[in-house]
């Protein structure tokens, strides 16, 4: 009999570079390490495994910086370059590497029913679960964290 992976799971409810970055990291490097890894993206969170969501994920600055008038469009712009000079894979890249690493992106079945969004407009590869269905794999991880 095959010995069961250990789980890891991760959960996105933001869709800001800081906010969406720090769940994919850990997503794809748990399962480099041989677990079997999902990441639940939940209200704000699941724009970013809604096709192009990636593409607009945006940087706040904390504080009153992230208050100003076009101060996010500033900062993610800066936040981009950083990422970009630091050989960093963009948000979309990561998403198609923890998909191939094995990575289970999952959508809140919750969040598309109150935001009446079409699953069709998910990313390729997402699939949906409603709350029950994550907490009966979380209870079971060996990390579950919230992003």
């Amino acid at each position: 009999m095959a010995e069961e992976k250990e789980k890891a799971g991760f959960i996105c409810v933001k869709e800001t570079l800081d906010g969406a970055y720090p769940s994919l990291v850990l997503g794809i490097n748990a399962a480099r390490q041989g677990m079997e890894s999902k990441i639940f993206y939940s209200f704000m969170g699941l724009n970013l495994v809604l096709k192009g969501g990636a593409e607009r994920a945006k940087f706040i600055p904390p504080g009153v910086m992230g208050a100003i008038p076009g101060m996010s469009t500033v900062a993610t712009g800066m936040m981009k370059k950083k990422i970009d000079k630091a050989n960093i894979p963009s948000l979309q890249e990561l998403q198609e590497v923890a998909q191939l690493e094995g990575v289970q992106l999952i959508a809140c079945k919750m969040t598309i029913d109150m935001m009446e969004i079409d699953e069709d407009k998910l990313i390729d590869g997402a699939i949906v679960w409603n709350a029950e269905e994550f907490l009966v794999y979380a209870k079971d991880c060996k990390v579950c964290l919230f992003t």
